[in-house]
C-alpha cells in the first residue's frame, strides 16, 4: 500500500494481554488509535495465555473499531498454549498483519517484524558454550535476529521500521531488576536494526523499563509496553504516536512525538 504522504503516524501498543474477559474493555483503545494513526503496530503479548478465544476477541475487538492497517508481531504469552498457527489465523483472517520474519510496505514506509528472543546484552551476552539447552537458547535468539535481517534486507522503501516483542537494547530494560535482563531481550535483535538504516524500532514485554533509547547508530528504539506507558504517561493513551516522513531525506527535521489522552485500562501481568 503506497500513497502520496509526506508523513505517516504510528501508533504502537504492545503487553495488551487480552483475556477471556475483555470483550467491550479494551476498546476505547482502539478508538483512540484510530482518530490518531495512519497505521497501528501491536507489539506482542496481544493474548495472555495464546488462547483461540482470546484471539478471537481481541480480533473482533480490533475489527469493528480500527479502519487503519493494522500490522502485529506476537510475543512469549501468544505462544503459551502452543496454539500459534491458529492465534496468527484468526489475526489474519480479520484483517491484521502478522509479521514473522518478514515485511509489508505501508503507505511508502516498509515494515519488518519479529518476535525476538532473549540472551543478554553487549558483553553479557549468552554465548553458544557448555550444554546443548544453552547452546539451543542461543540458536532462537540468532535465529529471530536473521529473520529480522532477512526481512529489513527484503525491504525496497527508503523508510523502514522494526517491531518486535524482546527489546534490542539494554537502553529500554534499565528500571528491571538485572537478574532477568536475558530474559527481556537480546543484542542480536539490534545488529540488523543498526546495518539497514532503519529509521524507528518498537518492542514490548518490557514492563517496568524505560520508555525510550538509541541504539549504537542512534536508531530510536520505543518501548510500547502497555503497563509502563500507563505508568510513566497517566495523562496520555496507552500506546506511543511517531510521527515519521516516507521520504527521510526531504525532512530530515520530522520528529518523534507522543500523543496526548488517555484511557484508563486494566493492567497486565508479564
Amino acid at each position: 500500500m503506497s500513497s502520496d504522504k509526506k508523513t505517516i503516524r504510528i501508533a504502537a501498543v504492545g503487553d495488551i494481554h487480552c483475556r477471556r474477559t475483555s470483550q467491550g474493555n479494551i476498546r476505547p483503545l482502539f478508538v483512540e488509535v484510530d482518530e490518531r494513526a495512519d497505521v497501528l503496530l501491536l507489539c506482542g503479548d496481544l493474548t495472555d495465555f495464546g488462547l483461540i478465544e482470546e484471539a478471537q476477541i481481541l480480533a473482533r475487538e480490533i475489527r469493528d473499531t480500527v479502519k487503519v492497517p493494522v500490522i502485529a508481531v506476537l510475543g512469549n504469552h501468544d505462544v503459551e498454549s502452543g496454539h500459534v498457527d491458529a492465534v496468527r489465523d484468526i489475526l489474519s483472517t480479520h484483517g491484521i498483519e502478522v509479521l514473522d520474519g518478514d515485511g509489508v510496505e505501508i503507505h511508502g514506509v516498509g515494515f519488518a517484524g519479529v518476535k525476538g528472543f532473549g540472551g543478554g546484552f553487549g558483553r553479557r551476552m549468552l554465548e553458544p558454550w557448555g550444554e546443548e539447552t544453552i547452546k539451543n537458547y542461543v540458536r532462537e535468539a540468532v535465529d529471530e535476529s536473521l529473520k529480522l535481517e532477512s526481512a529489513l534486507a527484503r525491504l525496497r522503501t527508503e523508510q523502514r521500521v522494526a517491531l518486535m516483542h524482546y527489546s534490542p537494547i539494554q537502553a529500554t530494560v534499565e528500571g528491571e531488576p538485572r537478574e532477568i535482563y536475558p530474559f527481556l531481550g537480546s543484542s542480536r535483535l539490534e545488529d540488523p536494526l543498526n546495518r539497514h538504516d532503519v529509521g524507528v524500532a518498537f518492542h514490548a514485554h518490557v514492563h517496568r523499563g524505560s520508555l525510550e533509547g538509541r541504539t549504537r547508530a542512534q536508531v530510536p528504539v520505543y518501548n510500547v509496553a502497555m503497563p509502563l506507558l500507563r505508568a510513566h504517561m497517566p495523562n496520555h493513551p496507552p500506546f506511543r504516536v511517531v510521527t515519521i516522513p516516507v521520504h527521510p531525506e526531504e525532512d530530515e527535521d520530522a520528529t518523534h512525538s507522543p500523543s496526548a489522552e488517555a484511557h484508563a485500562l486494566p493492567a497486565a501481568p508479564r
